[in-house]
């Protein structure tokens, strides 16, 4: 399948959308517009701040959204209230296009709760399970640690990673949800993913944007313990 075909685009959050928007400039999320341009479908990861804004750069690339993939339920994904902050996401989306969002089933009840969606409104996945967008389907990897239902997405040999893994190290696991003890398993597990696939993470924290998962492996420092004792003497509480 031609690589043309594939619409992929990487959004900064403050930059381009949400700009201006002094709490997106300084989080610096990332969210992910992923499609199909023949079939026009497409779906938006991570949506956060001024959501209607990714909905409005995919009209302008010719394509219409199909879904909405969550990584997890931090309000800087998908809106809802952060330290004293109200911020839109999935939420005020919804009431402009009306598409499945699609969670961890352990995401439900946290998404439902900080965004104030009926969970009757989420699609609850396990992992392995895929997302079809035109011809191209998105396998949802469960990679808890920094919350309960963590996910990060594999297609095309890129790897949208949310807050489980950056090109400079990882998400923190002291918040409500978090396990360090999980987060080393899943940083494992994305270590041992065939393919080399290109690391986009949820948060621009480094020099580079995105990464090759070998450089990733290679130069950060979450990616070197190779034992759970190791993990812990690094990471320790």
């Amino acid at each position: 399948m031609g690589s043309d075909r594939l619409y992929f685009r990487q959004l900064l959050a403050g930059r381009d959308w949400a700009v201006g928007d002094p709490i997106a400039t300084q989080m610096r999320n990332f969210a992910y517009l992923i499609g199909d341009r023949d079939t026009g479908e497409c779906v938006v990861v991570d949506p956060a701040y001024a959501a209607g804004d990714l909905v409005d750069i995919a009209e302008a690339d010719g394509l219409r959204l199909s879904g909405v993939l969550a990584t997890h339920h931090h309000p800087d994904h998908v809106g809802g209230t952060m330290l004293g902050f109200t911020l839109h996401g999935v939420r005020d989306l919804l009431e402009r296009v009306q598409v499945p969002v699609h969670v961890h089933e352990q995401e439900l009840s946290w998404v439902a709760n900080v965004t104030e969606i009926a969970p009757s409104e989420l699609t609850g996945h396990q992992h392995g399970d895929k997302v079809r967008v035109g011809a191209f389907d998105i396998e949802l990897l469960h990679t808890p640690g920094h919350t309960p239902g963590s996910m990060c997405f594999l297609f095309e040999n890129r790897l949208v990673a949310g807050d489980t893994l950056f090109v400079d190290g990882c998400g923190r696991t002291d918040f409500p949800g978090g396990d360090s003890d999980s987060m080393f398993r899943s940083l494992r597990y994305l270590a041992g993913l065939q393919g080399d696939p290109v690391v986009y993470p949820g948060h621009w924290y480094s020099e580079d944007p995105c990464a090759a998962l070998s450089a990733v492996r290679d130069k950060n420092y979450v990616m070197r313990p190779q034992t759970l004792e190791q993990w812990q003497m690094l990471m320790p509480g």
